[in-house]
């Protein structure tokens, strides 16, 4: 009888969560949405010295510099290989702008006060690190850091890194900038505080995008994710343990939430384990404190970490 039960309300929940989906769905599809997208990447390289002042004056903010070192630019070998390259890989851009329409009716759905910006591509000269610049009304996104991860430009890179260089990834990428508009600084310097922060951030793109793959969200192979789900409980016991959750540490930082080869627990899996497990096992808080409270995104993006913690029932998978 206890399994029926317990059969009956986990088909319950299951049906409520998806018509909950389907109804946002249904409801995003009715949003109206004018996105701009410009290709200044083609523009740039199909201009010439003689067109410069045109460029200068429809896109004043990208030429501080004097009109010699754009012409320099223009017949520099280098820079027409990097265009070329970038023409190839996005010759179309209309899977790009069709994941991004949709991108931007969910955030007009949870954020109906933030603008939609005007996308602007643009080349970057491969710093990965600025691949997306988001301001109130304008979105840059240097297609040059995205070409795929064994591509000629990244060799030198080190894997961890060139894995991430890959158009996969350019909507979450934009979600992860958006998200620093929307999800207020840690109020503390504790590892709790910090891993929480991130969680929102991941979770964030679970209601943007909710079609992609939770690999892509946080940028793990299928590999890592399958070994973060299946280490849960021994990496949040080892957090417990080594009394890391209300730390403030900075050095907890590079070892369990900033981008690396792989996390640093100081034990002989470490070169098993991916980076970032920190941020994963924020997520999975986030995920339980919407499990079992009922409140909007921007309440939960608001709410102080240790009353999320604590309200979440957290626990993590055996």
């Amino acid at each position: 009888m206890k399994k029926l039960i317990f059969s009956g309300l986990l088909v319950s929940v299951l049906l409520f969560s998806c018509n909950d989906g389907d109804k946002v769905a249904a409801e995003v599809a009715k949003i109206p949405l004018d996105l701009k997208i410009t290709r200044f990447d083609r523009e740039f390289a199909a201009a010439t010295p003689e067109s410069l002042p045109e460029l200068r004056s429809t896109y004043p903010y990208f030429f501080p510099a004097p009109d010699s070192v754009w012409i320099a630019k223009m017949q520099d070998s280098l820079q027409i290989e990097l265009l070329q390259q970038v023409g190839n890989t996005f010759n179309s851009f209309e899977d790009e702008r069709a994941a991004l329409e949709q991108l931007f009716k969910h955030v007009k759905y949870y954020f109906p006060e933030q603008p939609t910006p005007h996308i602007i591509t643009v080349t970057n000269d491969v710093d990965y690190n600025n691949r997306i610049i988001l301001a109130d009304t304008l979105l840059l996104i240097g297609l040059d850091n995205y070409l795929g991860p064994a591509h000629k430009y990244y060799g030198g890179f080190q894997r961890y890194i060139a894995k991430s260089l890959d158009r996969a990834y350019l909507a979450s990428d934009i979600v992860s900038s958006f998200a620093k508009k929307v999800v207020p600084r840690p109020r503390d310097r504790t590892f709790l505080a910090r891993m929480i922060y991130f969680g929102k951030e991941l979770y964030l793109k679970d209601k943007l995008l909710p079609n992609a793959d939770d690999t892509v969200k946080i940028g793990y192979t299928e590999e890592e994710l399958n070994w973060a789900i299946a280490n849960e409980e021994p990496i949040w016991r080892n957090f417990i343990e080594q009394e890391h959750l209300y730390s403030t540490e900075n050095g907890l930082n590079p070892r369990f939430l900033d981008q690396a080869p792989f996390s640093k627990f100081g034990l002989e899996l470490d070169n098993e384990s991916p980076g970032r497990l920190g941020r994963y096992i924020g997520w999975q808080i986030v995920r339980a404190f919407m499990e079992n409270n009922d409140i909007e995104l921007k309440q939960l993006l608001a709410m102080p970490a240790e009353e999320l913690f604590k309200k979440s029932n957290y626990k993590p998978r055996n």
